[in-house]
């Protein structure tokens, strides 16, 4: 009996030191974030991945790409690609697909606006060449 009581105290005192000499784990993600945003998924020296979620009318600001690109439409709508000269153009991603996005042309910059009622949530997959 006290051989067993002396295993079990052992055992607690490494699962204690253990449990001391870990590093802490990584906070949560901070699910409080609200309007349009980009949250990056991972990135290593050959590609960059982010979620965009796009809310109606709250456009992402002024940017630009200067790699190509493969965008996951996870809930789809209707954009609206704003050029900082003022040009347009309007496209629609539907949910599930994929699209391929060429850089864009040096200088240039734009913002992306949802034209619906309803937030858009892509994957961005941007090659680093």
């Amino acid at each position: 009996m006290r051989k067993m009581i002396g295993i079990a105290a052992a055992l607690m005192c490494v699962t204690q030191l253990g449990a001391q000499t870990k590093p802490p784990a990584p906070a949560p993600p901070i699910l409080t974030q609200t309007g349009t945003r980009r949250i990056p998924q991972f990135e290593n020296d050959r590609v960059r991945v982010w979620k965009s979620i796009i809310e109606p009318k709250q456009p992402l600001t002024l940017h630009r790409h200067e790699h190509g690109r493969t965008l996951v439409a996870l809930v789809g709508g209707t954009i609206k690609i704003v050029q900082a000269n003022g040009s347009s153009k309007t496209v629609v991603w539907e949910t599930g697909k994929a699209y391929w996005l060429d850089a864009d042309p040096p200088g240039q910059t734009h913002a992306d606006v949802n034209e619906g009622p309803k937030p858009i949530e892509v994957i961005v997959i941007e090659m680093k060449n």
